[in-house]
């Protein structure tokens, strides 16, 4: 894809340090990124006047309290004024939606999950609509190895298999009553594929590689993985950023 062509090389780099720096670093070059992208396509001048008008106007609705008729209005304008600061704000968005996703995407296609190792054993699932029943096949090909039997009933609302494999890139096939379903796994150090494939096709709803899900950061009561990590990066590299080169 034309698409991964260009940005793997780009952020290639970022993959051989550690996932949470990684994560971190780039939360800081997308603010960065997002914060010059908004100064350069708006008119700060104007933001700013907007921005001290709203302040002014939520002063004078504390000021109002006794008068709420007075306050309706005041309230009133400081909307209409929010709303010229927002339609002010979208055409920033316009130049900076496309990169930021395609960077998000490369982020959860590469920081997401930790890969699957050439001889660790791994599980993958099928996840079936209500009152499935019968039985589902695993078929896989050379190099790749099942721990168990292959065909098996299907019971509750899912079936599951544990495998091993050699590096490499493999496409396994489910069979039920003669119906073929594929998902593609790859067994590398360092790339997975989406984990999960939806199906919903009445009898199928998804097929899972079990991939285990990156935690970045673990306060105890709380686990992070690159989103969460990212968003609260983000947070605080925006504030930072934004004071030092005075956005409105």
């Amino acid at each position: 894809m034309v698409f991964e062509s260009v940005i793997n090389p780009v952020f290639a780099p970022f993959l051989n340090l550690p996932t949470l720096w990684a994560v971190i670093l780039l939360s800081f070059l997308i603010s960065l990124i997002i914060t010059l992208i908004y100064k350069y396509t708006t008119d700060q001048n104007l933001m700013k006047s907007l921005k001290d008008e709203m302040k002014e106007l939520q002063k004078e609705i504390k000021e109002l309290k006794s008068s709420p008729e007075r306050a309706r209005q005041v309230q009133k304008k400081m909307m209409q004024t929010n709303g010229k600061y927002m339609m002010q704000s979208m055409k920033s968005m316009l130049y900076s939606f496309i990169p930021i996703i395609l960077i998000f995407g490369w982020m959860n296609t590469h920081l997401a999950y930790d890969p699957i190792l050439p001889g660790q054993e791994f599980a993958t699932k099928v996840t079936f609509e209500k009152d499935a029943k019968g039985f589902i096949e695993l078929s896989v090909p050379e190099g790749i190895k099942v721990n168990g039997n292959t065909k098996k009933e299907i019971e509750g609302n899912e079936v599951k298999w544990l495998l091993s494999g050699n590096r490499g890139e493999y496409l396994l096939e489910y069979i039920i009553d003669g119906k073929k379903y594929n998902k593609d796994v790859i067994i590398t150090e360092s790339l997975y594929k989406d984990p999960i494939k939806k199906v919903n096709d009445g009898t199928v709803k998804t097929i899972e590689i079990e991939n285990k899900k990156k935690m970045l950061i673990n306060l105890g009561f709380m686990k992070l993985g690159w989103l969460g990590t990212y968003i609260i990066s983000a947070i605080i590299f925006s504030i930072i950023i934004r004071k030092i080169i005075k956005v409105y």
